[in-house]
């Protein structure tokens, strides 16, 4: 993507009511006034919240957020040039219950008050596959911490990837810590009675997958 097509969304995302881009230091200085307020000043209702994690353009967020109505969803990346496209999205097709934020993943507790969040979607992450990257692995048990710390008692939690590399680490590192898994899918478009949110709602590179006929793994799970 060019520069100026970048800063032209950078420019355009500020615009948007649903994108919400608070600094570093808001965040660690706990001066964000929506941790903890996200339902009542921005979508204004006491609907479960959803997020998901790294998510890239948007569209599984905003096809969630379509499906389900009765639900709030958060789309949160770094990258606001590539979740543009679903904050436009949302907002050219006024879909009231999805938002976005700017952030990175490791902030996440600053962002969201304990208990607020009710359920959270990891869609194709990096697997970070080499041992030293095993700390930015967004299953790790740094990160499921922090997504304890946010998620309501019963909150649950979801992995969607095409790395089997992903999945099989994610299933060892839950069982050996004795979180609770409520379902595990090698292979979500070949095997019987998956989750119809698994496989109704595809991303652009989950559809490029499909076509190259690698197989789509699904984890929920609870933390404990």
């Amino acid at each position: 993507m060019g520069s100026k097509n970048k800063l032209r969304r950078f420019k355009e995302n500020e615009t948007f009511a649903n994108v919400f881009q608070p600094t570093r230091n808001e965040l660690v200085g706990h001066s964000f006034a929506l941790k903890g307020n996200w339902n009542e000043h921005v979508f204004k209702n006491n609907n479960p919240l959803v997020l998901e994690l790294g998510c890239g353009k948007g569209e599984y967020s905003v096809a969630l957020a379509k499906k389900y109505p009765n639900k709030n969803f958060i789309g949160i990346d770094i990258k606001g040039a590539r979740f543009w496209r679903g904050a436009k999205t949302a907002v050219e097709e006024g879909i009231p219950n999805v938002a976005f934020l700017r952030t990175q993943i490791e902030l996440i507790e600053y962002a969201f008050a304990s208990n607020e969040v009710d359920e959270i979607w990891i869609t194709f992450p990096d697997p970070q596959i080499k041992y030293k990257r095993t700390k930015h692995r967004m299953t790790n048990a740094e990160f499921l911490n922090r997504y304890k710390t946010i998620l309501k008692p019963e909150g649950v939690v979801n992995l969607k990837t095409d790395s089997e590399f992903m999945h099989g680490y994610t299933l060892g590192l839950l069982h050996g810590a004795g979180h609770e898994v409520l379902y595990a899918n090698h292979n979500v478009y070949k095997q019987e009675g998956s989750p119809e949110e698994v496989t109704s709602i595809q991303t652009f590179y989950e559809s490029q997958y499909l076509e190259q006929n690698k197989p789509i793994t699904y984890i929920r799970f609870k933390i404990k």
